[in-house]
Formats: structure tokens, C-alpha cells, sequence
């Protein structure tokens, strides 16, 4: 434990008596009181989450000068100023060193923001690709962001922004300020509802989150609320169903990949997309509450075909859930399977993501 790095808000999750644990390397709330309680309450209402371990770079260059684009799989250079636009950041092979999401501040600035367990290595892999004359800064020591997500959660934050949130589209952010300190305010997030995330000077966290909880429509989230929120939408999260092992065309990510631009990775996944694919990410449900975990295995008719990336229990559909890898000639909809680890067996059938279909992501 004594390792572990904290957030500003450590202090705050233990006076809510909130469970914390090791994730990434920092010592993070799993929950408060119930995760499937604070689940719904994102579904239902506004929930609040701690993500100030997530790491923020800041550059600044010309994007065709300096080489920015090779860093990425998808185009940086088409993000206009005030969108943001998720991708990947691959190696050589093609696999992926990080899902990540780049906000376009002016012509010539841009904020990444990346996971926490691989920061370092992305720091250091974005920068073994530029060139020439930039900027480039590991800004997430003095960077804090809260998400604060769910169905009401504009109405909440109408009075710390009033007049512009209303405006803010779907992946769009727009610079305000904050008790007296400038905030980037963006509309996005990994939960399927309608949420933003605020990026502040690590200074005012503290006071901004115990002002955000004043109000009752909104209480906080921990890190098992945000898995299963995650999970019902068909989101990858890095380290369980991502890997540098795997490739976006594995990991049914293609979409965030442009081939008509150049970047790290891209001969070999152009090779793999003439050869047979040897897995492809699925997602299934199982036929009761009992959920799989992670590297559980996948069997069709007593063959084992593939493994389980992420399990657990959906509340909003009343079952299990989950994602994993199988060959592709298995990836069917409808496609009978077998979960097993061990004694324990679970029929689960393959299924189109999102699992969940009711958020207010949009609205």
C-alpha cells in the first residue's frame, strides 16, 4: 500500500468509508456503499467519479512538422479546435500500447488524455516520434478530473456553467473557469449516459467535489460501479480486454483506424488484414446471474475456442455479461457458448454490443 500513488481526493473517499484498493498503481475507491446502488444511481440520476489518476500530456507544434500523426492510429490533423476524438496508440506489431482520447485546444495545442498504469510508456512512445520544434509535458501531476455522469447530470451543472453547457455537443469540450481557475469542461465518458468530465488544477479538486456532492441528485461512484457501467456498453478497458498483444482488428476496433494516413503499426495490421484473423473480441450473456471473470475459458460444444477479458453481473439487464476473445469463426450472434473455470459452468450466448440500450448518452 505504501507505494501506491494517491489522488487528491484520498482523503475524501476514506471520510465516506469508501473500500479502496490498489488499481494501477494507485489507491483508488472500488465503492462507498454499494456498487450496484452507485451503478443506478448513474443510470437513474448523476453519479461522480474519481478519475484524477488518469494522465494528461499537453503539446504544442505544428502537427505535420512534427510527426504527431505517426503517434496515433486515427487523424489527429481533421480534429477541429473544440472536438475531442478517441484511438489508439499502437506498436510496431501493431498491438495496442493505449486507448486514449485527443482534445484539439488551437490550431497548434493538444491535450491527450491517457490510463494511469500505462502512462509512462505512452509518454515515452508519443515522444520517440516527434521531430523538430514542440512542446511536449506530462501534465497529469498537476491535472485533476472528476466525471460526473448520468441522465441529470446537466441539470447539475448548469449553475457552475451556465449559458455554455447547454451548447456542448457529444465530444466537444469548451475552456471555463472554475472557483477562480481555469477548467476544461468536456462532454464525454465511458458509461453510456449522458455525462462530462472536468479537467482543473489539482488545487480546487477537493473543494470542487465536496460542492458537487452538496447537491443530492448526485453521490459518488467507485471504480466497480465504472466497470459494470463500462461493461453493459461493450467498452474495452485496457489491461483486461486490451493488450499490446492484440490489434484493433482482433479487438473489433477498426473504426478508430485510418489507413489513409501513416502510423506506428499500420504495415502490420495492413499484413493481418490479408491473413486470417486468429481471434476476434466478442461480447455474451450468460443465461442467469452468474457472470464469468477474467481468463475464465470459452467452449462451443466441448472444444475450447477463445478466453473471457471481462465478467460480471449487469444490473440493468438482470444477468450475467461479459467479453473475450474466440476464433473468428465462432463470433456469430447467437452463437452458443460454455464458460468454465474449474467446476464452474455458465451457458452464455454471443451477442451485438452494446449490451445496454437505454442510456441518455446523446440526449
Amino acid at each position: 500500500m505504501q507505494n501506491l500513488k494517491s489522488t487528491p481526493l484520498e482523503a475524501e473517499h476514506i471520510k465516506l468509508k469508501a473500500k479502496m484498493v490498489p488499481f494501477g498503481g494507485w489507491n483508488m475507491p472500488i465503492q462507498y456503499e454499494s456498487i450496484i446502488e452507485e451503478h443506478m444511481q448513474c443510470r437513474k440520476s448523476v453519479a461522480l467519479f474519481d478519475t484524477c489518476h488518469m494522465g494528461e500530456f499537453y503539446f504544442k507544434g505544428d502537427l505535420v512538422n512534427t510527426n504527431i500523426e505517426m503517434a496515433f492510429s486515427f487523424k489527429i490533423g481533421t480534429i477541429n479546435v473544440g472536438k475531442c476524438r478517441y484511438g489508439l496508440i499502437l506498436n510496431e506489431r501493431g498491438g495496442i500500447v493505449d486507448d486514449c482520447i485527443v482534445y484539439r485546444l488551437s490550431a497548434d495545442e493538444l491535450m491527450m488524455v491517457v490510463n494511469a498504469g500505462t502512462k509512462d510508456n505512452d509518454f515515452n512512445v508519443i515522444k520517440s516520434v516527434l521531430k523538430g520544434n514542440f512542446v511536449f509535458e506530462d501534465r497529469s501531476e498537476t491535472t485533476s478530473k472528476l466525471d460526473v455522469q448520468g441522465p441529470f447530470s446537466r441539470d447539475l451543472l448548469r449553475k457552475y456553467f451556465p449559458g455554455i453547457i447547454d451548447e456542448l455537443k457529444y465530444f466537444s469540450f469548451t475552456k471555463s473557469s472554475l472557483m477562480d481557475q481555469e477548467v476544461i469542461l468536456s462532454r464525454t465518458g465511458y458509461t453510456g449516459e449522458l455525462g462530462f468530465e472536468i479537467y482543473m488544477p489539482s488545487i480546487i479538486c477537493v473543494d470542487v467535489w465536496n460542492d458537487l456532492l452538496k447537491d443530492e441528485k448526485i453521490k459518488p461512484a467507485g471504480l466497480g460501479a465504472r466497470d459494470l457501467l463500462r461493461l453493459e456498453m461493450g467498452y474495452p478497458l485496457y489491461g483486461n480486454d486490451l493488450d499490446e498483444d492484440t490489434t484493433p482488428l482482433e479487438a473489433d476496433l477498426s473504426y478508430f483506424v485510418h489507413f489513409d494516413k501513416d502510423f506506428v503499426g499500420k504495415e502490420a495490421l495492413l499484413k493481418q488484414k490479408e491473413a486470417n484473423l486468429e481471434k476476434i473480441r466478442v461480447g455474451f450473456v450468460c443465461d442467469s446471474r452468474r457472470a464469468p471473470r477474467h481468463n475464465y475459458r470459452i467452449f462451443k460444444d466441448g472444444m475450447d475456442i477463445g478466453y473471457v477479458t471481462s465478467g460480471g453481473f449487469s444490473p440493468s439487464l438482470g444477468k450475467g455479461i461479459g467479453m473475450g476473445y474466440v476464433k473468428p469463426q465462432y463470433s456469430s450472434e447467437n452463437t452458443a457458448l460454455e464458460l468454465s473455470q474449474d467446476r464452474v459452468k455458465i451457458k452464455a450466448v454471443i451477442e451485438k454490443i452494446p449490451f445496454y440500450k437505454n442510456g441518455s448518452l446523446r440526449k
